[in-house]
């Protein structure tokens, strides 16, 4: 093949444009290492005839220089594109390839087997309409029985919603086409996946390098009577489902160019709708018409899942970016609590009561994990009690929102019914999620208007509330400053209360103990607390360790502007060790104390505390005057 424009090989616009005229089918690749992903799908793209004269001598150039026997073909090399990944002999990003037959055109995603990897597998899989699974006869055999990878990846598979698997049964030329092995594994994968809900399984007996069943039928396994893979990729009924599910449209932006033109950018996440079709903001339930859809090319008639348009409307109505626009008879769930099964991404391990962003469409709200109910068993898919997830865990949790969303539970419509989960501090993506279903105390309880406010509370007291947060490490000194700051004021008169990390875990904290989600979860209590006293217009002094910046941020996200004061106790550890007022250093470096700040635990210093102290430099009562003077600056009368 040597005119790149007359290659079959299409990019993936050219895919999407021409979807509805020739098919397209996206499919996923996943299995356990060394299963023989890329070389299956390298032998597609070869047998296609789907490779250019330059990627051929390439690829032949390849494999003589990684050394395959009798100057064979490594087809995995047309997928290996990353130089680590040769040198590893692991695929550790997700490649996409398109290529296309007479009959059907295809978006294939190589995902990567390695269990650290499973978070590749799962946005590989986000976006596909069915699987191949590969298992690896010669493997099994030697095991006795399926892999955990395989495991895991079918299950991850159900989750994002593939209903559409063919297992393929790769390296049967190592098992000499062993028709028995092949039966027992086809038994004990369906045994296996039927909890999962998959539509249909088809098992394939191939061999990747060889091209058995891969292509064509193989002469080796005259016992098998089923399509080949190519076949059963060509064929696999995967109609796209979503333009039958109601109409849902995420508004993902609001155009006004001029003062005569007002319309609601967006793609249609599911449904179809047309100009006159009636339409209401699932959050607040106001109604109206669509007008137009426009588009760069024209209006358009009927717009249905997949569509890129701009809606307009017969009347002007409250609509903003994260609103979507819902058929009136077939409405989403509004809440802001609800539970979902949470595949876990990142390095750093889920902290429950840690406040995240969830990104669900064009929509973003802070939150947080109120509960981590079970941690899933992938080998057994049972439910196990977990307080954290590592990367790559699954988890069914509780979300409460910091505002109400629309969303479908994911298995009735997956398009709203997703989420990822973004770290606030790093801007990283920590998890993706899929919705179960609202939670009946989100729709059970509201806010109760009373007549005596906060800033009633504050006149009445004739002071400004605040809440003055002192962090450091154990031993700087805080608690000292902070009983000193307290006495001052009271002699001045204002209403206090000092809230201290040891008092508190005497009671309201007194079941958590000191790994990093229980900090966590010490700290969201207290800022909760904290919240309420200065509610009540008092000025609360809080005297915590408080090591991660992200809850102290949380803290100070609870009050208004202008009334969380963060002090920083700037002590270094040697001169907190030498003091070591509890003894506390001393059994923690004996390893009597696991998880002790400063020693095997980390603290993370403010990046622009209100006020810094030297901790080893100060005395207590000159740290608690700076202090007092900074409080005082605004805390006269209301």
């Amino acid at each position: 093949m040597t005119n790149p424009k007359e290659s079959p090989v299409m990019d993936i616009e050219a895919y999407l444009k021409h979807q509805h005229e020739t098919g397209l089918l996206r499919f996923i690749t996943c299995g356990s290492v060394d299963d023989g992903k890329s070389t299956l799908i390298g032998r597609l793209l070869w047998d296609s005839k789907l490779i250019y004269e330059d990627q051929l001598a390439a690829l032949a150039a390849d494999s003589k220089r990684v050394g395959t026997q009798h100057g064979e073909i490594d087809y995995a090399l047309l997928l290996d594109g990353l130089e680590a990944e040769r040198e590893q002999g692991i695929t550790i990003d997700v490649a996409y390839r398109f290529f296309s037959t007479d009959k059907r055109k295809f978006i294939v995603a190589d995902t990567p087997g390695h269990e650290q990897y499973t978070r590749n597998m799962v946005t590989g899989a986000s976006s596909a309409q069915a699987a191949v699974i590969l298992v690896d006869a010669h493997a099994v055999s030697r095991a006795g029985g399926l892999l955990t990878q395989t495991k895991r990846h079918s299950y991850l598979v159900s989750l994002v919603g593939i209903r559409h698997v063919v297992v393929a049964v790769n390296k049967m030329d190592l098992v000499g086409f062993d028709e028995a092995l092949f039966r027992s594994i086809t038994e004990a994968y369906r045994e296996f996946s039927t909890p999962l809900g998959f539509s249909d399984v088809t098992t394939i007996p191939v061999s990747a390098l060889r091209g058995d069943n891969v292509m064509e039928r193989s002469a080796s396994t005259a016992w098998y009577s089923g399509p080949t893979l190519l076949d059963y990729l060509e064929t696999v009924d995967v109609e796209d489902e979503r333009t039958s599910l109601p109409f849902r449209f995420p508004v993902q932006i609001v155009l006004r160019p001029d003062h005569t033109f007002r319309g609601f950018a967006g793609t249609v996440a599911s449904g179809a709708v047309r100009p006159g079709d009636e339409v209401v903001v699932a959050a607040s339930g106001t109604r109206a018409t669509i007008r137009r859809m426009v588009t760069m090319g024209g209006d358009m008639d009927v717009a249905v899942a997949g569509d890129a348009t701009v809606l307009t409307l017969d009347r002007e109505i409250d609509v903003s970016r994260g609103d979507v626009l819902v058929a009136p008879g077939a409405r989403p769930s509004v809440a802001d609590q609800f539970r979902a099964h949470l595949v876990w991404m990142h390095a750093e391990p889920l902290l429950p009561a840690r406040m995240y962003v969830l990104k669900s469409g064009t929509d973003t709200a802070p939150a947080q994990i109120t509960d981590l109910r079970a941690k899933v068993n992938v080998n057994t898919i049972g439910e196990e009690p977990a307080k954290t997830l590592e990367m790559n865990e699954v988890g069914i949790v509780n979300i409460a929102l910091g505002k109400e969303i629309a969303f479908d539970a994911f298995a009735e419509n997956p398009a709203i019914g997703n989420f990822i989960l973004i770290d606030r501090e790093t801007n990283a993506t920590v998890a993706a999620g899929m919705i179960t279903h609202a939670l009946r105390r989100a729709t059970n309880i509201h806010w109760q208007a009373v007549t005596v406010n906060r800033a009633a509370r504050a006149e009445n007291m004739a002071q400004r509330p605040r809440c003055v947060w002192f962090t450091g490490l154990s031993g700087s000194g805080k608690s000292t400053i902070a009983d000193i700051v307290e006495r001052k004021l009271h002699a001045l008169g204002r209403k206090t209360y000092l809230l201290d990390g040891d008092n508190v875990r005497h009671g309201l904290c007194r079941d958590l103990g000191f790994t990093d989600a229980d900090r966590v979860e010490n700290i969201r209590r207290i800022g909760e607390a904290a919240r309420l006293m200065v509610d009540a217009g008092l000025i609360v002094l809080c005297s915590f360790i408080s090591p991660f910046r992200a809850e102290r941020h949380m803290a100070r996200r609870l009050l208004e502007e202008g009334e969380f004061l963060e002090i920083f106790v700037d002590t270094p550890l040697s001169v907190c060790e030498a003091r070591d007022p509890k003894g506390l250093y001393a059994r923690a470096r004996a390893g009597e104390l696991p998880n002790f700040t400063g020693i095997d635990s980390p603290y993370e210093p403010p990046d622009a505390p209100e006020l810094r102290i030297d901790g080893a430099a100060a005395t207590p009562e000159e740290a608690a005057e700076r202090v007092l003077e900074l409080i005082l600056r605004g805390t006269g009368p209301a």
